[in-house]
């Protein structure tokens, strides 16, 4: 069965920096894209950094320029680099992977946990 499980979360005060990470295990053939999600209580998921299969990246206006989102495919992992946090920034952070696995082998989206990050003032 494959999950995904997200780490790096925390407190931090504006201008700082957090790197969350999110690994999938599991028996995976393949991972096509990979994205990371923000919420907040009372508002709807939004997309935060996308990458694509291909490399490609697209950002959410709001963090563009301070987020990068990067992958390591041995590890099946996507990662967050966060820059210049900004109290705006305070969310839970999910990531989202598209990804084949047997015995179906069809394309299907997985969600991590979430994990919470705080950008004090």
């Amino acid at each position: 069965q494959v999950q995904l499980v997200e780490s790096g979360g925390g407190l931090v005060q504006t201008g700082g920096s957090l790197r969350l990470s999110c690994a999938a295990s599991g028996s995976i053939s393949s991972i096509n894209a990979m994205r990371w999600y923000r919420q907040t209580p009372g508002k709807q998921r939004d997309v935060v950094a996308t990458l694509t299969v291909g490399g490609s990246t697209n950002y959410a206006t709001a963090v563009k320029g301070r987020f990068t989102i990067s992958r390591d495919n041995a590890k099946n992992a996507v990662y967050l680099q966060m820059n210049s946090l900004k109290p705006a920034d305070t969310a839970v952070y999910y990531c989202n992977v598209d990804l084949r696995s047997p015995p179906n082998y069809s394309l299907e989206r997985y969600w991590g946990q979430g994990t919470q990050v705080t950008v004090s003032s």
